[in-house]
Parts: C-alpha cells; sequence; structure tokens
C-alpha cells in the first residue's frame, strides 16, 4: 500500500467537514425535523445517524501513514472536528 497523495488527505479532510455538517446541523430532533420536513426518520434513526458521523470523525482523526504510527494530519486544524465530535456525543449519549 502506498502513502497518501495531498489530494487524497485533502479530500478525506473535506468529507470530515460534510460530517461536522450533518452533526451542526440541528441542535435537537424537533430542529431537526423542521429543517427536513419530508423524513419519516424518528428520533432514535436521527440519533444513529448523529452516532454514525461522529464516528466517522473519529476514524478520520485517527489515520495514519503505511507506518501505522504516523498521522497523515499536517497543518489541518481539527477544531470545528472536535467540537463536533463532542456535540454529537452529547445528542446521541
Amino acid at each position: 500500500m502506498e502513502e497518501l497523495t495531498s489530494d487524497e488527505i485533502a479530500a478525506i479532510f473535506s468529507a470530515a467537514g460534510d460530517s461536522v455538517t450533518v452533526i451542526n446541523a440541528d441542535a435537537d430532533f424537533a430542529a431537526y425535523q423542521t429543517a427536513n420536513p419530508s423524513s419519516s426518520d424518528t428520533e432514535t434513526q436521527w440519533k444513529a445517524m448523529i452516532q454514525r458521523n461522529t464516528e466517522h470523525l473519529e476514524i478520520i482523526k485517527a489515520y495514519t501513514k503505511v507506518d501505522g504510527t504516523t498521522s497523515i494530519w499536517t497543518s489541518e486544524s481539527f477544531t470545528a472536528i472536535d467540537a463536533a465530535i463532542t456535540t454529537g456525543k452529547a445528542i446521541y449519549s
């Protein structure tokens, strides 16, 4: 397996932003329902979606190079990601 290119790393970081958006979009289930009136999701399904996105962010933060130890991340800011993880855990816990 080869090391990820800088473009691949940038794409992964961008995908993390999508999960941040999902987690931060709605403060609670009522807000989710208001923002997504055609959704038939239950609160349990909504919390599961938040949990999947939160876990996705935790996995992305842990990505390493081929050596299995060195992080792929260099100068990326994880402030928004860390905040979304905290928010997400508060929602589904």
